[in-house]
């Protein structure tokens, strides 16, 4: 019986905290979502709207992570090796980290404060990330240069589509 429990409380576990992949792939944001003020990392409030404002006309993929998450920190070195094949390409951070403090140490130690970085203060739950169904990360988006999302759903930097849907946009 003892063999019995762990497994079936590990199966509750999973199943209650597993990826699920949206049924429908977003093309637009919705107002509200765009509203959702995020921070930067000198603490200054910015919308979702201002920072896609500022790479309209570009194509653009944002990371989403925490330094919690060994997913994400995995994922660092073929985030930054996608950025590297792509110079043209804008690439933002959207960090779930739980406080300021945890933002700013998990951009000094890995090694990311010369990239764009935002941080959600209002935690995961927020009008953006449950319009976009962020249930998990690491998760990518690519935005069009119209700031429409031309790739909705990607969970790794290794995912062909992501370059497939760049390549397509650098046309």
């Amino acid at each position: 019986m003892k063999k019995i429990i762990p497994i079936f409380c590990l199966s509750i576990f999973t199943l209650g905290f597993s990826q699920k992949i949206p049924s429908v792939n977003k093309t637009t944001f919705s107002q509200e979502a765009l509203a959702e003020k995020m921070q930067d990392e000198e603490g200054k409030s910015i919308s979702v709207k201002e920072i896609l404002e500022q790479h309209k006309g570009k194509i653009l993929v944002i990371d989403f992570w925490a330094s919690w998450c060994k997913d994400c920190i995995l994922a660092i070195p073929k985030s930054n090796e996608l950025a590297d094949k792509n110079p043209n390409i804008d690439f933002i951070y959207f960090s779930l980290e739980r406080n300021k403090e945890g933002f700013d140490r998990s951009l000094e130690r890995f090694n990311m404060k010369q990239k764009e970085n935002y941080w959600f203060s209002s935690g995961w739950k927020n009008p953006f990330n449950d319009y976009i169904e962020l249930n998990w990360i690491p998760r990518f988006m690519v935005i069009d240069q119209s700031s429409n999302i031309a790739k909705y759903y990607a969970i790794s930097p290794e995912d062909p589509a992501i370059q497939k849907t760049i390549d397509q946009l650098s046309k």
